[in-house]
């Protein structure tokens, strides 16, 4: 059993060995599929400057949605009245 165990572990790291030796084309065509770092830093300046915009603009919506709401604070009367609870 023990000879068996060690004929599939030889025959398999053989077998891995001989997949990933010299080969050079693939290496170089992940190369060159990679994206530049100004290209990746142009994307990250233009997805923050959305995400700002977007922001504002909600910001923005949300003060226009308080002011137009013209609701008054209870008063003093009203807040200490319970006797519906």
């Amino acid at each position: 059993m023990k000879k068996l165990g060690f004929a599939l572990i030889g025959t398999s790291a053989l077998a891995l060995a001989a997949c990933g030796a010299g080969n050079e084309d693939q290496v170089n065509n992940v190369e060159l599929n990679q994206p530049s770092a100004d290209l990746l830093n142009e994307q990250a300046n233009e997805a923050a400057l959305d995400a700002a915009n977007a922001a504002d603009a909600a910001n923005a919506t949300a003060a226009d949605v308080n002011a137009s709401t013209d609701v008054e604070s209870p008063s003093d009367e009203q807040e200490q009245n319970v006797s519906g609870m």
